[in-house]
């Protein structure tokens, strides 16, 4: 993987929460998710499920974070330190400014590719940066909680010290993880502007024992979405139509693969000291996982991503 040194970025895109003390999106109301015991103790939530069984929105396990998250503070700083390549010369370095990049470089992709290949209007979902807790549409969100998406907010929180856990517990330790987990939640994103979402949550309430089921179709149709974004990341541009990413090799989809095997339902419980249990799966095994990803990724067309026919 090779970024742009020189790309302008579009700081509006995310909103850095960092050390607001729990962010200020208010609502309430309705964020669950599905704790799920790691070897350390901590409860985790697997990438972003779309439950939405009684009033959960949300849950999953993201096991994400990493280091050098970047100085702390409002939008000014993120836009100070990352927007340009004249504002700081080793931006990329930082964490926080490389998220900036996967964000604008996932979005400017979707603009262009819902209405061709989807037939619909892409709307742009703000990235927020949190640390410690977060409010939102759905529920107050700590730590504990991986990058999630929200459907009431539409928008999308991480804390970016999380993909330390992705590397140091699980083993994912590639660069490409990064922007795989962002790519997954923009997926969920385009589940709800589609209405995928909403029926899938009708659909759920309706008949309960096949939630878990279309929960873990959601999930995978995301990985499949996030695959599709990888294989034409590097045709987006910033404004003066230079690209974001330069090159995008088979061993960045690797990195990505690695990430999202890590997160499979079958090795968490295994790792948790859990039998493991296909009708309990929300977010499908790492060979699935795996699956959908590379199927994305290989065929570049999100109309291939029906996890849900397969299901």
């Amino acid at each position: 993987m090779e970024l742009n040194k020189d790309a302008d970025l579009d700081a509006s895109q995310v909103d850095d929460q960092r050390g607001s003390g729990g962010g200020g999106l208010g609502g309430g109301g309705g964020l669950g998710g599905i704790p799920i015991p790691i070897p350390s103790g901590k409860i985790g939530l697997i990438i972003t499920a779309v439950i939405l069984i009684g009033g959960l929105f949300f849950g999953g396990r993201s096991m994400i974070g990493g280091g050098d998250s970047g100085s702390q503070g409002g939008n000014s700083d993120l836009g100070a330190r990352c927007v340009s390549s004249s504002s700081d010369p080793n931006r990329f370095n930082e964490t926080d400014c490389r998220n900036l990049l996967y964000v604008n470089a996932i979005q400017g992709y979707w603009r262009k590719a819902a209405p061709q290949t989807l037939g619909i209007q892409y709307a742009d979902a703000q990235t927020n940066f949190f640390s410690q807790s977060v409010n939102t549409g759905c529920g107050t969100a700590d730590s504990g909680v991986g990058p999630f998406y929200c459907p009431a907010d539409r928008e999308i929180f991480i804390d970016l010290t999380f993909y330390d856990e992705l590397k140091n517990r699980f083993g994912a330790e590639g660069e490409f993880a990064q922007p795989y987990v962002l790519a997954h939640e923009y997926g969920h994103h385009l589940q709800t502007l589609n209405g995928t979402e909403a029926q899938v949550r009708r659909q759920q309430e309706r008949s309960p024992d096949d939630a878990n089921r279309l929960s873990v179709a959601m999930e995978l149709q995301a990985d499949c979405l996030a695959g599709v974004w990888a294989a034409h990341a590097t045709e987006v541009t910033d404004a003066d139509g230079d690209r974001l990413f330069t090159q995008v090799t088979e061993q960045d989809l690797a990195q990505a693969v690695d990430a999202a095997e890590a997160i499979g339902d079958d090795t968490l419980q295994k790792q948790s000291g859990q039998r493991v249990d296909p009708d309990s799966f929300t977010h499908g095994s790492s060979a699935q996982r795996k699956e959908w990803l590379q199927r994305g990724y290989t065929t570049g067309d999100p109309k291939q991503c029906d996890a849900f026919a397969s299901a």
